[in-house]
């Protein structure tokens, strides 16, 4: 049986060592209660690609506001490297549910970049 691709999914890039970020930590939420209140929906690492699958199943995603956070202090620490940011906070709208939307991370120690991906 063939994995059901996620309609939302991210990918981190290191470019301080030119390689995927694996085992970093990210949590998913969602912008709830008339916008006053984050639930998160899922906390997950990236895996040895530097990808999160799965983030939301099919049929889950809805229009709303939704975060991406990223433990960046917890990935560096892990590899001796002290960084800037403690962490990278990524919150985007997503207004047509049916749409696919990819979330690409690229982090160094000092800086990151993010745009939205294919």
């Amino acid at each position: 049986m063939e994995p059901v691709s996620s309609p939302l999914t991210t990918h981190v890039l290191d470019t301080a060592s030119g390689l995927p970020a694996q085992g970093l930590c990210l949590r998913l939420s969602r912008l709830e209660d008339h916008g006053q209140q984050w639930t998160e929906l899922r906390k997950s690492y990236t895996d040895p690609d530097g990808r999160c699958p799965g983030l939301l199943l099919p049929g889950q995603m809805k229009a709303g506001t939704y975060k991406l956070t990223f433990d960046t202090e917890g990935y560096w620490k892990k590899r001796g490297q002290d960084s800037f940011y403690p962490y990278v906070e990524v919150v985007f709208t997503i207004t047509n549910e049916t749409h696919k939307f990819h979330v690409p991370l690229l982090l160094s120690p000092w800086s990151y970049t993010t745009y939205r991906g294919s």
